[in-house]
């Protein structure tokens, strides 16, 4: 029996791992904000950067992955919730698939600060970070399910049309509605 737990556990630890530059920042981590001022000054900096893709380009030599930025939460996930911070570069040597770095997908990068690149965003020239990866990672996409309630327990497309009765209380129509995430 003991075998199993150990088994279990070792497997569920093995799963639930990320890369270990994206679950640890960097020892000084380097804000979005703090590099965009002054860039000249902080190359070869570490930094753990994330957001959501917006663009993939693939050239002959290199892909450029471009990502607005977001704050880290504490697991390393871009906290989407939050106001967006502008936007950065990712240049690759290997070819990134766009097939897989599909837009709107959240990433988390960690790497160097190289410089920064001028890119034409509609009619408006900016100069982005750029960031050279040592490890990028593609948080799974959640969905959110309208018919759990707060327990779990499914009710279907007619929740909410016939009242139940639990525990002693009518739920009704007024019970509040609460979704959790499911991954794809």
């Amino acid at each position: 029996m003991n075998r199993y737990l150990l088994l279990i556990s070792v497997l569920l630890g093995a799963c639930s791992q990320l890369p270990p530059a994206i679950q640890d920042p960097p020892l000084y981590d380097l804000s979005y904000n703090e590099a965009i001022g002054n860039i000249a000054n902080l190359k070869n900096a570490p930094v753990r950067w994330g957001g959501i893709i917006v663009d993939v380009e693939n050239e002959h030599d290199f892909s450029l992955l471009q990502v607005l930025s977001y704050p880290l939460g504490n697991n390393g996930r871009p906290q989407t919730d939050q106001p967006h911070q502008g936007r950065f570069l990712v240049k690759s040597v290997e070819f990134l698939d766009p097939a897989v770095y599909v837009k709107n997908t959240e990433i988390t990068v960690a790497g160097t600060l190289i410089g920064d690149l001028e890119r034409s965003i509609g009619k408006r020239i900016m100069y982005l970070p750029l960031l050279s990866p040592t490890v990028t990672y593609l948080w799974p996409a959640y969905v959110y399910d309208q018919y759990y309630d707060n327990f779990g327990y499914g009710y279907g497309p007619y929740y909410g049309v016939y009242p139940y009765f639990w525990g002693g209380y009518y739920w009704g129509n007024y019970y509040p509605r609460y979704s959790y995430r499911r991954y794809r």
